[in-house]
């Protein structure tokens, strides 16, 4: 994808590689972009915005490199925990326009907080979780993008 700076990296870019998938991939953030050390970004090779527009497969793929990198942060780093974060959409606070997971190794002496210090200022009229369910048990829910 034209003017995208992950799949510019991933054709051949340089980076900080923790692992290299048929369909997923991890690497380090930029020096000094660490929220910790050992934080890794873990992205799909195919380009999708967000977790809402990306293929299962590639999506399965992706989510299943952030369990493996998580994990290995225990082993390799001693972690005794890890956040995931994502942001997708526009109005998400999404950075960069490719799917892409932060996997965020956390110890006990951390002292950092990876939680939203504010909630929404947006109300709604009416019952959410009803809005939600009678949209995903509408035949076509979702299915019509794959």
């Amino acid at each position: 994808m034209p003017d995208c700076v992950f799949c510019e990296l991933l054709d051949g870019g340089d980076a900080r590689w923790v692992a290299r998938e048929d369909r997923a991939v991890a690497f380090l953030p930029r020096p000094g972009g660490e929220l910790a050390p050992g934080h890794t970004l873990v992205i799909p090779r195919a380009h999708a915005v967000g977790v809402l527009d990306c293929e299962p497969a590639d999506l399965n793929a992706t989510i299943a490199l952030v369990q493996r990198v998580g994990q290995a942060m225990e082993r390799a780093l001693g972690a005794t925990g890890v956040v995931v974060l994502n942001a997708s959409g526009t109005d998400s606070g999404q950075s960069v326009p490719h799917l892409h997971f932060h996997v965020v190794p956390c110890w006990a002496d951390d002292e950092a907080t990876f939680w939203p210090a504010e909630v929404s200022a947006h109300r709604m009229d009416g019952p959410v979780h009803e809005l939600l369910a009678a949209d995903l048990s509408a035949p076509s829910a979702g299915r019509d993008r794959l």
